[in-house]
């Protein structure tokens, strides 16, 4: 089964001064902690209770846990506080960076704490329109960008794209055959995918994962873990819970019928390339992180072949 999960420090785990600073931004001490699972960053993600009863959802990272979850959280605490009121995402309560004792950069996020759970694997029809339901509302609020300056997606993601160059001048062991026999056509169908994310107007997640969304007891699904976010079409965070669904042995096609079946298939290749080329290198403490990302290219290939095919 696919399940983004890592290794995580908790709250205890954190300097006296951090905890002291999420503390001041609440008002009130913590009294208690429960460290979640799930996502990859090696930081904590606490669900918190101050002694007055006040809860919070707490995600800080070091340079010295992982430099590059570092920018991810800076990015995320930067996106978050932009978000309009309204949409369906957590607000940010409060955000801040300090050094520890051996010279490490802390960021730290403290954010509304969002009674659910993730939906289930394999996707079930109720979740998925919850799920649904959560991205139209996403489209309304963030259509047009309401982020001045965020870069489209189309730039943010031409490294990841270049998964299947870097494949074919460098191909991995165990690397399934049709893909060797069309590598060249899963080259160019990631270029094209590239120049349709260079357009749109919606501010996308570009990430969208059952672990990056949390089910409400009322039915509602809200949209978290936002460090990816971009302007894109709208239509992209779609197509992500379609080939999350897909990766877990649904039918994710049905979600995008009304995609131009190009533009799906071409940015489902630049993504599928992303993943299979990654997942062969180190990822310096987060350690699950690549078998994850071999695991859902795995599952994607055969999706991704049926289309091309067609």
């Amino acid at each position: 089964m696919l399940r983004a999960s890592g290794v995580r420090i908790g709250w205890a785990d954190l300097p006296r001064h951090i905890r002291t600073g999420v503390e001041a931004v609440l008002g009130d001490p913590v009294a208690t902690a429960r460290s979640q699972r799930g996502g990859f960053s090696p930081g904590t993600a606490d669900r918190v209770m101050t002694r007055d009863g006040r809860r919070a959802f707490v995600k800080a990272v070091s340079t010295g846990l992982n430099a590059t979850s570092v920018a991810m959280a800076r990015r995320e605490a930067h996106v978050t506080a932009l978000m309009p009121p309204g949409a369906p995402v957590p607000r940010l309560l409060g955000a801040f960076e300090d050094d520890d004792e051996a010279g490490d950069t802390w960021m730290v996020l403290v954010l509304e704490d969002v009674e659910g759970r993730h939906p289930r694997t394999p996707w079930v029809e109720a979740e998925v329109a919850a799920a649904l339901h959560a991205l139209r509302e996403l489209e309304l609020h963030l259509t047009p960008s309401p982020m001045p300056g965020l870069e489209r997606a189309g730039d943010r993601l031409a490294p990841q794209f270049a998964g299947w160059d870097l494949l074919a001048a460098e191909p991995m062991p165990g690397l399934h055959p049709w893909v060797r026999a069309h590598i060249d056509e899963l080259r160019a169908a990631a270029h094209r995918g590239l120049a349709v994310l260079r357009t749109g107007a919606t501010v996308a997640h570009c990430d969208l994962r059952a672990d990056n969304l949390l089910l409400r007891p009322d039915g509602r699904v809200v949209v978290v873990d936002w460090p990816a976010a971009a302007v894109a079409p709208a239509w992209l965070d779609r197509l992500h819970l379609a080939m999350d669904v897909t990766a877990h042995g649904g039918d994710g096609d049905a979600l995008i019928a009304d995609i131009d079946p190009g533009h799906a298939t071409d940015v489902g290749a630049g993504f599928t390339g992303y993943l299979l080329e990654r997942s062969r290198h180190p990822s310096p403490g987060i350690p699950l992180v690549r078998d994850f990302q071999r695991a859902l290219a795995d599952a994607l290939l055969p999706w991704l072949r049926d289309r091309m095919d067609r």
